[in-house]
């Protein structure tokens, strides 16, 4: 078999595969950044909650659609991400309970309703689906979806880039110049839930924050400026995507869980390896004498 056969042939032969790969892009174009800020302002923890928090509503359009509509499940993903970031910022700000505490219990709740709704009508198939994902069955609407939630995400990025990073780095200063923080801040919770539910048509709820989270741990990892954390996140998040499709393609294996696996990799390699990593912390490199 050549290299031809191995990584090309898939893409070229068969439409399913251009369209996963094209959903990749967009959600490496898309969740890359955003994966990126939150991490940089230490809501890593916050997106996991809101991927499982997206199930409830999604399950709710499973059952109002009858099948697996992806547009149904899609907006109910929506309202159901945006409702509990809502939710859970009210409640830490009325009680005595920090935000992330606030956001693990509803997303307990979330996961729990989520999956009992759609066994209520639904078979484990049907489960299994809404959890992991069927991105090789990404139809043209879905496509343009993603696409669209991408292009907004990468707007409305470009446009509070500035006070985004000033949040992250010194909220204060952002504070004392009233550069209205807490607007900023409803936006990005808004970019990240879309940014979730495009992963979730793709990847499941289990695996929405999966080509988020692990491009922006490795781009920590190999990057030490904002501009160059956000290539490397975007790039490692096509690449995983490229290369989990011709994996499971060949292996005869889920595609979800493969692309994540492979992002997982990239990470496990980029420890030991990377500038930041464990080879260059405990055997620098010596030198250069005089």
């Amino acid at each position: 078999m050549s290299a031809y056969d191995i990584f090309f042939a898939p893409m070229v032969d068969y439409g399913f595969m251009r369209r996963a790969l094209v959903a990749c892009l967009c959600l490496a174009l898309g969740s890359g950044p955003i994966g990126v800020f939150l991490m940089m302002r230490r809501m890593s923890l916050m997106g996991d909650a809101l991927s499982h928090a997206v199930l409830p509503g999604a399950a709710i359009g499973y059952l109002v659609a009858g099948s697996l509509s992806l547009t149904a499940m899609g907006l109910g993903g929506l309202v159901a991400g945006l409702s509990v970031a809502l939710l859970s910022g009210a409640v830490s700000r009325a009680t005595v309970l920090s935000e992330d505490a606030s956001f693990a219990s509803f997303y307990l709740a979330s996961l729990a309703l989520g999956v009992l709704i759609v066994s209520l009508r639904g078979s484990n198939i049907d489960l299994l689906h809404v959890l992991f994902g069927t991105i090789l069955a990404i139809d043209a609407p879905a496509l343009t979806q993603i696409g669209a939630i991408t292009s907004l995400t990468l707007v409305v990025l470009a446009v509070i880039y500035r006070p985004l990073v000033a949040e992250c780095f010194d909220p204060g200063f952002l504070r004392a110049v009233g550069g209205r923080g807490p607007l900023y801040h409803v936006a990005f919770l808004l970019m990240v839930v879309l940014n979730l539910v495009a992963s979730f048509q793709a990847l499941g709820t289990l695996m929405a924050v999966g080509l988020m989270m692990l491009p922006a741990a490795i781009a920590q990892l190999w990057a030490k400026n904002l501009p160059a954390m956000l290539a490397v996140a975007v790039g490692t998040a096509l690449v995983s995507g490229y290369f989990g499709l011709i994996a499971s393609y060949h292996l005869e294996i889920a595609s979800g869980p493969t692309i994540i696996m492979t992002a997982a990799i990239l990470y496990g390699i980029s420890i030991f390896i990377a500038p930041s990593g464990i080879a260059r912390r405990y055997f620098p490199r010596p030198h250069l004498k005089g």
